[in-house]
This record gives structure tokens, C-alpha cells and sequence, in this order.
């Protein structure tokens, strides 16, 4: 720990005339910053005598924690999912650039592949804070093989794999390592999958449902070997049925142990999901509901062909398929327009959205303490926004990382 004259020799930032998402409400007060860290002005007045060093006027903005992406396959040409020479400056550029959309922290995602990439791909994957080099990265999130085939979706069926005996050991095998892996999809109904479920858990991996045809029993039962996420609700998975809702009857069971909260992931860019459906989502379990932008290389491109992994896509407006088909592979939406269609599908507020694509991706992944919020003590990653909920700024660790040409402050 520094000592308290370091401490009070760092510079204190105040952020004035601004509203600053806190406890759910967007309240009327400054924020303080100082060392990377959001400062309790109370103990900063009353055990210190400090004061601010450096004031800086907000224009009445909205101040909301930095977005957290944890499903993004790639972006601006770049394609997690194929071993490039240049894989690091890649990975380097897409952290940069989602910056100008409010994402200060991600979760690299890479789909279905053969074994090699990951054993080429996840080594060059590390874990490290943001800055003005770009967003932090908080560990890959690997979606598939382990999935099913009938719901593989964009996913190439030549690369899917089952758990054979020794199943967890199958697993770290395919991957070569789980040293930067945050979050695993799989299909819970697969043969094994309880033990490989509890394993991850143990480590401390986030286990998602996905890309599966799993009732709600085989849901409800990884739930209760830890699984606690649920990969692009709606998409690659059974329809909801009166009967057995499946996966997306997560949402309402009765059979979630206590003190355990399922979250699932919404694309919400009007494309994979109806807004009625994003509704029905939001009402049915609204506490869990992160929003994820499942980006693919081709986001921040002109239309045309881009790849996903193994896969040529096409994009053609925000639609974007499996080329030749009518399969949506991905997404081309950034995470704040994410957020903003969110708030207009469904009505809610602006606090909620924004914890949609802030708090709750940061109590998925446990790290509420320090990211997705603006408690004291937490990493100063915050947005400016206007009331239409755009940003006009990013910071990351209290430094600006970007800002908007004409948001002068």
C-alpha cells in the first residue's frame, strides 16, 4: 500500500455539473477521482483535508461505469478466430477502436475450431488493463466445439467435438491451455457436460448454455452444477414451448439454487431478436439480462464477404449471414447502439440500460467490486453520454482514452 503522503500527493480529479449512475439512479453529484480509483469525497474532506487539484466541468452529461463486452468475435478486419501473423497488433486494433463505443473492458470470443488455432490463437490472449491503447481485456471467451450440432448456427460442423471419457481432460486438450479462458459455451445436454460444468467452475471459468437442444431439466440441472450464463437467449437454441420452455425457462425456474443468478446475453441490434421478444426477456428476469455485441470482423466495415473462423460471412446492412444461406453469423452493431435500441425495444430507463451493458456483464464475471460500477474504491472506467444516451467520452483508470470531436469540456 502507498503511503497516505503518496496518496495525497496523487492529483484529485472532480468531475462537476454531471449525473453519475450510482445505486441504480442517476444522481445529481460530482465524481472524484484519483490513482485509476473512484475517491470517497467524504473521507477525502474529513480524514484527509484534501481538496480537488483539478476540476473539470461535465456540461450536464450522464457519467455511467464503461461498457463490458463479453462476447465479441472480432471487428474493423479483425477475426479472433483465425491465427494471423499479426494476431496481437489485430486484437490491438480492436481494443482501440471500441473505445469510440463506450467498451472499456472484453472478452476476445472465439467460435467453433480445430484444436490447432486455439493452441496458436489463445496463447497470444492476455489478460491486461485498458488504457489509451484500448480496452481492457478480461480473459477469451470460447464458444464451442463443445456444442450441438443441430443448433451449431454459424459454428463449421467439421470442427464440432463430444466429451468422450475423461471429459474435462478432452476439454483442456482441445484448448491447450485455460490460463486466459473467462468464459466456456457449451451444450448442456451433452453426454459428460456435468463434470466438465463443475470442473470449469472450480477454476473459476463462467460456464454459459448455448447452441444446444437442451430441455429445461438438462437447463435447470447445469444450472445446479454451477453454470450460471446462457449464450445469445433465443438464438441457436430450441424454440420457446408452453411445455417445456427449454433453456430461455431459465428465466423463470424455481429450481435455481439460492443465491445463484442466471444471466444471459441479448443481441439487441433489432436483428437476432424481436423487440416483443427482448420485452418478454427483460420483464421475465430484467436482473439478468447483459447485453453482448457477438461483433464479427466485419463491424466497422463496408458491406460484402468477411470471415467468422472457418466461415465466409456476407453483410448486407445489419443483416449479416453464412454466405450462400440465411444463417445470421454474428453481428456488425457496436455496443452503444446495443444499449440505445435496448432502451427504445423495451421502454426502460436509461440507469437500466446502461447496467445492462455495465454492472450485470461485471457481476457475470464476479469482478462488481471493481468494474461496471461507480462505488468508491472501484477502477475509474466511466462514459460520458448525452441524454440520448451517445457518448461523448471515454475514460479508462480516470485518464480521457477517447472523445467525441465536438464534446469540448
Amino acid at each position: 500500500m502507498p503511503s497516505n503522503k503518496s496518496v495525497s500527493d496523487a492529483p484529485i480529479v472532480q468531475f462537476t455539473n454531471c449525473r453519475i449512475l450510482r445505486s441504480h439512479r442517476l444522481q445529481r453529484e460530482d465524481l472524484w477521482v484519483r490513482e485509476g480509483k473512484i475517491l470517497n469525497p467524504e473521507k477525502l474532506f474529513f480524514d484527509e483535508k484534501g481538496s480537488a487539484d483539478i476540476q473539470l466541468d461535465c456540461k450536464g452529461s450522464i457519467i455511467a461505469p464503461g461498457f463490458i463486452d463479453v462476447q465479441i468475435n472480432g471487428g474493423f478486419g479483425v477475426d479472433f478466430s483465425l491465427a494471423t501473423d499479426d494476431f496481437k497488433s489485430g486484437i490491438d486494433l480492436v481494443s482501440q477502436k471500441i473505445l469510440s463505443h463506450g467498451v472499456t473492458s472484453f472478452c476476445p470470443t472465439l467460435v467453433t475450431s480445430p484444436p490447432s488455432l486455439y493452441h496458436q490463437v489463445l496463447p497470444q490472449i492476455s489478460i491486461k488493463n485498458g488504457g489509451a491503447h484500448g480496452a481492457g481485456i478480461l480473459g477469451a471467451h470460447l464458444e464451442g466445439p463443445f456444442i450441438s450440432r443441430e443448433k451449431k448456427g454459424a459454428h463449421p460442423e467439421h470442427c464440432l467435438r463430444t466429451f468422450e471419457a475423461g471429459a474435462f481432460q478432452d476439454l483442456v486438450a482441445t484448448y491447450g491451455s485455460l490460463d486466459c479462458v473467462r468464459i466456456v459455451t457449451l451444450a448442456p445436454e451433452m453426454k459428460r457436460s456435468h463434470e466438465v460444468i463443475q470442473e470449469l467452475t472450480k477454476r473459476g471459468i463462467c460456464v454459459s448454455l448455448g447452441h444446444s437442444v437442451a430441455n429445461l431439466s438438462q437447463a435447470e440441472e447445469a444450472v445446479q452444477h454451477g453454470a450460471t450464463f446462457i449464450t445469445h437467449l433465443f438464438n441457436a437454441m430450441l424454440p420457446f414451448h408452453h411445455r417445456d420452455p427449454g433453456i430461455v425457462g431459465l428465466l423463470t425456474s424455481d429450481k435455481i439454487p439460492a443465491g445463484q443468478r442466471v444471466f444471459y446475453g441479448m443481441i439487441s441490434d433489432g436483428i437476432h431478436t424481436n423487440p416483443a421478444a427482448l420485452r418478454i426477456a427483460h420483464r421475465a428476469h430484467p436482473k439478468g439480462l447483459v447485453l453482448v455485441t457477438d461483433a464479427i470482423a466485419g463491424l466497422g466495415l463496408a458491406p460484402g464477404r468477411h470471415t467468422l473462423g472457418q466461415q465466409v460471412v456476407e453483410i448486407d446492412g445489419l443483416n449479416t449471414y453464412i454466405a450462400g444461406t440465411k444463417t445470421l453469423s454474428g453481428s456488425v452493431a457496436t455496443m452503444d447502439t446495443c444499449v440505445r435500441h435496448f432502451q427504445e425495444a423495451t421502454g426502460c430507463s436509461a440507469e437500466t440500460a446502461l447496467e445492462a451493458a455495465s454492472l450485470h456483464p461485471a457481476q457475470l464475471l464476479g469482478i462488481e467490486h471493481k468494474k461496471g460500477t461507480l462505488d468508491y474504491d472501484a477502477d475509474a472506467d466511466f462514459l460520458m453520454l448525452n441524454d440520448g444516451l451517445y457518448v461523448q467520452a471515454t475514460y479508462i483508470a480516470g485518464e480521457e482514452v477517447w472523445r467525441q470531436d465536438s464534446f469540448g469540456m
